[in-house]
């Protein structure tokens, strides 16, 4: 029986230390109670509230970590909506790979690891299905060519046994475990670490089998719900998610894996955003499209990102290629996407240059402004804090075009200085420094 805030309340340690992010123990209890805080964010908290809360206090959607040298965690969260409070994990995104193909493919799957906004992005996992006999030689070459875990999918149990031995530590994920192989998959998974995919034809049946799982002492599970499309699947993983979320059905509380093949290319790109946008926990792609990849890891990044913390960079002077004291300096937000934007630009000019980023509590430009966050008080003042002055020799500083009002304010506290306005949008740089900075 779920325990009541107040109940809570009377195990924790009563400091109203605020480390945890609460302004109160019982605030904090409140949000244990709503499964929307875990314990572990109190410091303080005794082995007893610890035994006793533990159930308490987990998160409606049980947390599993998969790959070992190269891992990714899954489930954990707490609410329907990212912007209830925020999602946790991102949807991993997996790759399929052939039994028996070059293993040069599985080198590009593990090195492709492109940067958006200052965070490096890659491929979570590999997923193999067994063609032949020599399905576990093959899966050991590539976990060890990669080390990143794998999605194993066999013709039988005897098959999912070689293979999970010879990559044995991965903490790989074992697929299409049934009610009927539950019992030597359990073994199996316990014996090498690895976490063990469940199916069932319906939702009763994936209850049965989790329970059933979790009574023999074992909890690193995945579902992998038997749907026929992106309509079924969107409805079965919401249905799901508010069954564990709302209604604390725990043997439905856990990461959702599909594997993607339409055997059409657009509708295995919507069927992949689907996922990500509704609760898919793992995300198997039917082959290797960087094209494809950048997208999805994008959207991923958007939907996962908090939304009360913008990203953001910190704020100081950068210096983009290798400014000297006669480089232009231009200044903007602290949003990771407008200093990579901006930045970014300036570079594709091939020129070097200066840029003042200040504190703007991650807004964009014209949301910093409209918060009283980018005004040509705050800039100056922050620019007196960095001694702009005794690191170069230009008295000139180019503002982005959307906040041409502050200009004065800014010439005002910055005395022999001028201000010059540049362009509303960062792809209108270019044309900019030609055509303004070129000329001075």
């Amino acid at each position: 029986m779920a325990l009541s805030g107040l109940q809570i309340q009377k195990l924790l340690p009563g400091t109203n230390c605020k480390e945890c992010g609460s302004s109160t123990c019982m605030a904090f209890a409140m949000k244990l109670a709503a499964k929307k805080a875990m314990l572990d964010d109190c410091p303080y908290a005794s082995d007893e509230a610890k035994k006793i809360l533990g159930a308490a206090s987990e998160p409606p959607v049980k947390a599993v970590v998969i790959g070992k040298e190269i891992s990714s965690r899954l489930g954990e969260e707490t609410v329907m909506y990212r912007h209830e409070k925020t999602f946790v994990n991102k949807t991993v995104i997996a790759v399929s790979l052939d039994e028996g193909s070059d293993l040069a493919l599985a080198d590009r799957i593990k090195n492709y690891r492109p940067v958006r906004v200052g965070e490096e992005l890659f491929i979570g996992a590999i997923a193999i299905t067994q063609k032949s006999g020599l399905f576990a030689d093959y899966c050991a070459k590539v976990y060890g060519k990669t080390k990143l875990p794998l999605i194993l999918r066999a013709d039988d149990i005897a098959g999912l046994n070689k293979a999970s031995q010879a990559v044995a530590g991965s903490r790989s994920i074992l697929c299409g475990i049934t009610l009927q192989t539950a019992d030597e998959a359990v073994e199996i998974a316990k014996r090498d670490n690895q976490v063990l995919a469940v199916t069932a034809p319906d939702a009763d049946g994936i209850f049965e089998l989790t329970s059933k799982i979790k009574e023999k002492g074992f909890n690193d599970l995945i579902i992998e719900f038997q749907t026929g499309g992106i309509s079924e699947s969107f409805q079965t993983n919401s249905i799901a998610r508010k069954a564990a979320l709302k209604k604390n059905i725990k043997a439905l509380g856990y990461a959702y894996l599909r594997f993607i093949d339409t055997g059409n290319e657009m509708d295995d790109f919507i069927y992949a955003v689907t996922e990500i946008s509704k609760f898919g926990g793992i995300i198997a792609l039917p082959s290797f499209c960087p094209a494809q990849l950048i997208t999805l890891f994008a959207l991923r990044q958007n939907i996962y990102t908090d939304p009360q913390k913008p990203i953001q960079v910190e704020p100081k002077l950068y210096a983009i290629g290798e400014p000297n004291r006669k480089s232009p300096v231009f200044v903007t937000t602290n949003f990771s996407l407008t200093y990579f934007l901006v930045s970014g630009e300036i570079e594709n000019c091939g020129i070097s240059a200066w840029l003042i980023i200040p504190e703007c509590e991650g807004f964009s430009v014209l949301t910093a402004w409209a918060a009283g966050k980018f005004s040509g008080t705050s800039i100056a003042k922050f620019i007196r804090e960095i001694d702009l002055e005794s690191q170069v020799d230009t008295r000139e500083i180019v503002i982005p075009g959307y906040v041409a009002q502050i200009s004065g304010e800014l010439e005002e506290n910055l005395p022999g200085f001028k201000v010059i306005v540049g362009p509303a949008e960062a792809a209108d740089l270019e044309s900019f420094i030609k055509s303004v900075l070129a000329k001075k």
